[in-house]
């Protein structure tokens, strides 16, 4: 008898999404967008993955490059059937936002 194939459940999926997402690049800073802090949330419902996001700097001529790498990375996660980005401004960025070792790498510790 074959075995069911089961979805992932939400935090092994959850697991996987935070993975992936740090493998996308901010292409000035080439740091990832995880421990420079831009992800703020994400949402995760029957394999639909809505990321909040920011940038570091309003304007980023590479926004939309970033977005569509997240999106396409995030649908490559087994499970994952559809990501959506949300650019959002609140809270501000700031390097207060970015982990230790990011914050060590560029000089602020």
């Amino acid at each position: 008898m074959p075995e069911l194939e089961t979805a992932p459940s939400t935090d092994m999926l959850r697991d996987k999404v935070t993975e992936v997402l740090g493998t996308c690049r901010d292409p000035e800073i080439g740091l990832d967008i995880m421990s420079l802090g831009l992800v703020y949330e994400m949402l995760i419902e029957d394999g639909k993955v809505h990321v909040k996001m920011t940038l570091t700097a309003i304007g980023c001529p590479w926004a939309q490059d970033l977005f569509d790498e997240v999106k396409a990375k995030v649908e490559e996660v087994p499970g994952v059937t559809n990501c959506t980005v949300e650019l959002v401004y609140s809270p501000p960025w700031s390097p207060d936002m970015m982990s230790e070792d990011a914050r060590m790498e560029l000089g602020f510790l």
